[in-house]
């Protein structure tokens, strides 16, 4: 049947045929959004539906319309903002006479956008404190346009003397959180965990070899487990070495497991939940054949690309771990499990919030479903590697303590502490590597990390 529109719709007034566009395309007069109202979205996907801030960048048109300035100014916004959300709304709370009505919570984000400049980005005040008031320029957040400002003026003001009595990092950690965390490890370490994550993450890199020439070419510090370390907030594309694929970017703590394997030159591994590939290309690197397996198919176009540029090859597999077997079990199974990723709160700080008690509860139950698949996959007398980036016991040492106790076929082979000079304390008397943010502190801390290491009988 003829749409009795299509004549208005396909042609113009003149008859001609009009070419076709891109129907979701923003009309040619519209205004581009500013950094602020892009992180002001931002920070509504990330504590809204839960998104991490990569996640709700990568899926905001307005983000990508920004330029490469502004797109790190507006994620460097919301970072900032994660960071420092529990301090930032204990004074808000404070300042505020009454709470909004109405405002969907878009007011104290607003005033979290410009405590973020004024506090802790030390943007000048004229920038920080009148563009960030205009986010509050529109229905239904007019009437709040005056309190933001005076606000605002007052924290430019006053400065950090109104952070006096809210400079305690547990402000900034969950309820839920602290109470494992303090459990776990004690008053002491997580409040030095907490203080870790408020100062962020520097940038680290694994070389393939020569680690001396490049530290020195690079100008980073070896560390003492072979890493390299630079500055944060360092632009990686533009390094020297990078384009060549002499290097990747790897946390210190992210690096260890693998090494803790000792030698493997000649050894078949199969490294599960793969990509991006550090472990991958680390595992290559060190003389190991390896078969890298994903679920997800755009990630391991990321792993793919990562083999490419540093000139490495490994037999790559989509397919879901929990159901896919290899025709040959493997020497050794590195399980890089899905898990609730905590340990990595001081580069993704969004991440304390967005997580809770029930993704610990739910990852923990696939973590232990990709264990068994990996006995499978591995030979009598081989080695299971399971490794998470995670705080929570339950997706490390109670773990793996149930598992032993359920599967006869599996026993514990321990490291020891000779294993890891330079970072001793990471070795627990039980043989497992916890590494924890606080480690280093004077050098610029470590993501947070667990290994186990299993020996199929």
């Amino acid at each position: 049947m003829t749409d009795r529109f299509s004549s208005k719709s396909a042609h113009g007034r003149n008859g001609r045929a009009r070419k076709p566009g891109n129907p979701n395309a923003r009309p040619t007069t519209a205004r581009p959004k500013s950094a602020r109202q892009v992180a002001l979205t931002l920070l509504g996907a990330v504590m809204d539906k839960h998104l991490a801030v990569d996640d709700a960048c990568f899926g905001n048109r307005d983000f990508a319309d920004l330029s490469d300035r502004d797109k790190s100014f507006a994620k460097l916004l919301v970072l900032t903002v994660a960071r420092h959300m529990g301090q930032m709304n204990a004074l808000i709370d404070r300042l505020l006479q009454e709470p909004p009505e109405g405002d969907k919570g878009q007011v104290r984000r607003i005033l979290q956008l410009g405590l973020a400049q004024l506090v802790y980005l030390k943007t000048p005040a004229h920038a920080a404190v009148g563009q960030t008031v205009e986010l509050a320029g529109r229905k239904p957040l007019f009437r709040y346009k005056g309190v933001v400002n005076a606000i605002l003026r007052r924290v430019d003001r006053e400065g950090d003397a109104l952070f006096d009595d809210l400079s305690d990092p547990k402000l900034n950690v969950r309820p839920w959180a602290w109470k494992s965390w303090e459990a776990a490890y004690g008053e002491t370490t997580a409040r030095a965990i907490a203080t870790a994550h408020v100062a962020g993450a520097t940038l680290d890199l694994t070389v393939k070899d020569d680690a001396d020439d490049w530290a020195e070419t690079l100008g980073a510090d070896r560390l003492p487990t072979g890493s390299l370390r630079l500055p944060a907030g360092t632009a990686v594309p533009g390094l020297e070495g990078y384009k060549a694929g002499h290097w990747w970017v790897q946390d210190a703590a992210a690096a260890l497991p693998v090494k803790l394997l000792g030698d493997v030159t000649g050894k078949t591994v199969i490294d599960l939940c793969a990509a991006p590939g550090g472990k991958t290309m680390q595992l290559i690197a060190a003389g190991a054949s390896v078969t890298a397996v994903d679920r997800h198919g755009g990630r391991l176009k990321r792993l793919q690309a990562n083999l490419d540029r540093v000139g490495q090859r490994a037999q790559v597999v989509e397919a879901d771990a929990e159901t896919w077997r290899p025709e040959k079990p493997a020497d050794i199974v590195l399980l890089d499990a899905p898990c609730t990723a905590t340990g990595t709160i001081r580069r993704h700080p969004e991440l304390q919030w967005i997580r809770s008690p029930n993704d610990v509860k739910e990852l923990a139950e696939l973590q232990r479903k990709l264990l068994l698949a990996s006995l499978d996959m591995v030979r009598p007398g081989g080695e299971i590697l399971y490794v998470t980036c995670s705080l929570q016991p339950e997706e490390g040492e109670a773990q793996i303590a149930g598992l032993l106790d359920a599967v006869v076929e599996l026993s514990l082979k321990p490291f020891v502490k000779a294993d890891l000079p330079g970072l001793e304390e990471a070795i627990t008397d039980h043989g497992y590597l916890r590494c924890l943010p606080s480690y280093w502190a004077e050098k610029g801390g470590m993501d947070g990390f667990f290994a186990a290491r299993l020996i199929r009988k």
